[in-house]
């Protein structure tokens, strides 16, 4: 009966789905570009004065996508195509209409997009509208480079090898593009590939794209391209390989455990093998994760476990094969598990595509013993089949294998966990239907019994109207320890609804009401937790953005808690708790130098109250840098014994960007909810392509009279070799 719940209700949504009358989604042949064949030298300098661009075909007018998706853009962009037998070249034109300074942050990788003019292409080299490859570039010049996966979510956290240069003019800007192939992967002898192109043009508030977009969606959505056609197929690289060795020195002081400073050398390897167009095999040995951007901290006034995403490159890309297996706080598999308390000793992947339809990927990992840590190997194997037009099925297994525990140390761990499981994943052509079903099953020598999670969503998404409805039961006895589970023994029932008006107004381009229902019931269907949010928000044509929300929640304690996390009472279990909130959110435009989000809340919180106070303001110095504050405030009162307190986060941070190659940025975070005020500054040189000098200093103080905790600086070489 558990398991059936969101199998029945994905069936049921299923039936239904017909019944919208999709519609198709962009004509490619409507959209055609002809990418041009050349054997001449193109160097990639933003100066579109090689011959080959007088003749090669340019694109049709780009089409509005933002504010309205009506129309022609007012500022055009043109864009052509060429190729040899490395690279593919792109030669950018884009025309200004508003006189004045081009916004752009920083000469930083990987930009907000929001906070930048630019441009960048999205290329669906398998042609399955699913995946494919996103780059772009500011108008200051700063790269952007990611992999899509599910339709259109571009991954940032991946970095490709290629060249770009941006010119500017008055009335316009020029970049140029040069992607080796190698970079990228694709299917053997297309003579076609799916491709949009988008550009933000933030004076004047226009988002367009090359084909058509709906507004409701991402501008990077698969679903919605053109045709890139070749007059050759792209060529079969056959087996190529490139090596990334690094060495680093490093040197530590836990100065509160009274050690010595210590100084330790280090070395390793990635090595990339290039297996066909569209497979490839990366190795790493003695990887170092030193040079990491610093998580964000957040206050923890949650019962269960905190999310941090990965940052960690090996572990990106293809990385919607392993990291999209099951749903938000129900994966059973999640990267940053590997390598959290011990040392990685070396690890494998493969991945890619499979054949016409198939993609496959492999994941094999080696972690060593530290302290009381045992070493484990972790394994996950996925194997993905293309269904309908946009839909796949899925079939996974993972594996933590402990293979030696510490000696000195009692290990109370199982030997052994593993989750194996089948999804559905469905998008309609059109990409107005969305939807999951999986089925997960744990093995370990723990509890029999009761070790599946199942789970079904369903979305639907036009411009004005949006309705979803999600369902999942997790067992009491569901284990997976290579994944993110934020708790066990559950029913969650999270329906939503939405509504858009779009008014015929200069200032104003949308507003609406949203209800959100999110449920939770024990497994004999007993009301645990319960919170309704009813929200009105409004957009301006200037991209700013209002809301208010009404929250009514209800909560009934299955473990002793501390509401505050500070180590004060705790409320017992069974205890059960009402509670009304209402938070207003505030969000400026982005086009001006001086950006920021506020937002406040206030209502009940347990047997108290909890005002609460956050923002994030920017200030851009364009286009070397910003300056930003990251603030979080609770004021929280509970009746005694129960703790009262104030809990407040604070992270300014200065981002430098020097040149497109140097970048140095310091990130201060104080917390007193543990007590802690952290440092990390970190210095940048990408002395050739993916090839990086780090130099990175941190230290954890304590913030009366900042008496230090512990503290290290690291310097780092890595070199890419083809």
């Amino acid at each position: 009966m558990k398991a059936t719940i969101p199998v029945v209700l994905y069936i049921i949504c299923a039936c239904l789905m017909p019944l919208s009358g999709q519609d198709t989604a962009v004509n490619r042949s409507n959209f055609r570009l002809q990418a041009l064949k050349t054997d001449q030298r193109i160097e990639v300098d933003g100066i579109l004065d090689e011959a080959i661009w007088s003749r090669a075909e340019r694109t049709t007018p780009f089409h509005r996508i933002t504010p309205i998706d009506t129309g022609y853009a007012k500022s055009q962009t043109e864009v052509m195509i060429a190729y040899d037998e490395n690279n593919i070249y792109m030669g950018i034109i884009l025309h200004d209409t508003v006189p004045g300074k081009r916004p752009m942050e920083s000469y930083r990788r990987d930009w907000n997009f929001g906070k930048n003019d630019n441009f960048f292409a999205a290329i669906d080299t398998y042609n399955d509208q699913t995946n494919g490859f996103a780059f772009g570039v500011s108008a200051a010049g700063g790269q952007w480079d990611g992999i899509q996966s599910n339709g259109g979510t571009v991954s940032l956290e991946w970095d490709g090898k290629w060249h770009s240069a941006v010119q500017h003019y008055g009335d316009r800007w020029v970049a140029e593009f040069s992607i080796p192939f190698r970079t990228i992967r694709y299917r053997e002898g297309d003579t076609e590939w799916g491709i949009n192109f988008s550009r933000l043009d933030l004076k004047t508030n226009e988002k367009s794209g090359w084909a058509p977009v709906p507004r409701q969606f991402q501008s990077a959505n698969l679903a919605y391209t053109g045709t890139l056609a070749w007059e050759d197929p792209p060529p079969a690289p056959g087996v190529r390989f490139s090596l990334i060795p690094y060495v680093s020195g490093k040197a530590t002081h836990n100065k509160e455990a009274g050690e010595n400073i210590s100084y330790k050398a280090n070395a390793g390897l990635d090595a990339k093998v290039i297996l066909s167009t569209s497979m490839n095999l990366d190795v790493t040995i003695n990887p170092d994760y030193s040079q990491v951007e610093v998580d964000r901290q957040q206050t923890n006034l949650d019962r269960f476990e905190l999310y941090f995403p990965e940052k960690r490159k090996f572990f990106l890309e293809n990385s919607d094969l392993f990291a999209n297996l099951g749903a938000n706080n129900l994966r059973p598999f999640f990267s940053r598990r590997i390598g959290l308390n011990s040392p990685v000793i070396a690890g494998a992947r493969l991945s890619g595509n499979a054949g016409e339809n198939w993609r496959l990927g492999i994941m094999n990992m080696q972690t060593a013993v530290k302290d009381q840590y045992s070493a484990d190997n972790f394994s996950v194997a996925v194997l993905q089949r293309k269904v309908l037009s946009r839909s796949n099925v899925a079939a996974f297994l993972t594996n933590k294998q402990v293979l030696a525990t510490p000696e000195d140390t009692a290990y109370n761990g199982y030997d052994f966990n593993r989750v194996a499981g089948g999804e559905f994943n469905y998008a309609s052509t059109d990409n107005r239907w969305t939807g999951k079903a999986f089925y997960h099953y744990s093995f370990n020598p723990g509890p029999v019994g009761d070790r599946f999670t199942s789970a079904a969503s369903i979305l639907y998404e036009t411009q004005q109207f949006s309705a979803g409805w999600s369902q999942a039961y997790v067992g009491k006895n569901y284990l997976a320890e290579m994944g993110f589970v934020r708790r066990q023994g559950y029913h969650q029932t999270n329906p939503t609804v939405g509504y858009r008006f779009y008014p015929v107004s200069e200032r104003i381009t949308s507003h609406g009401p949203s209800v959100t229902a999110d449920l939770f019931f024990e497994p004999s269907f007993s009301l645990t937790d319960r919170e309704l949010e009813l929200s009105y928000s409004l957009t301006w044509q200037d991209r700013s953005t209002i809301s208010l929300d009404f929250e009514e929640g209800y909560l009934k304690l299955l473990e002793p808690f501390d509401p505050t996390n500070t180590g004060g009472a705790e409320y017992p279990a069974g205890s059960e708790f009402n509670w009304t909130e209402v938070a207003l959110t505030y969000t400026s435009t982005m086009r001006r130098l001086f950006t920021f989000m506020v937002s406040g809340r206030y209502g009940g919180y347990f047997d108290g109250t909890r005002t609460s106070f956050s923002a994030d303001i920017n200030y851009r110095v364009q286009p070397y840098g910003s300056i930003s504050l990251m603030t979080t405030y609770h004021k929280i009162l509970q009746p005694e014994p129960y703790t009262s307190t104030d809990l407040i986060l604070v992270g300014p941070k200065l981002d430098i960007t020097f040149t497109e190659s140097l970048f140095f940025t310091t990130f201060v975070q104080y917390n007193n909810q543990i007590d802690n005020v952290n440092i990390n500054m970190r210095l940048q040189w990408r002395f050739a392509p993916v090839s990086d000098l780090f130099i990175v200093y941190t230290e954890n103080s304590y913030p009366v009279g900042f008496t230090t905790k512990n503290r290290g600086l690291v310097l780092k070489l890595s070199y890419w070799f083809n």
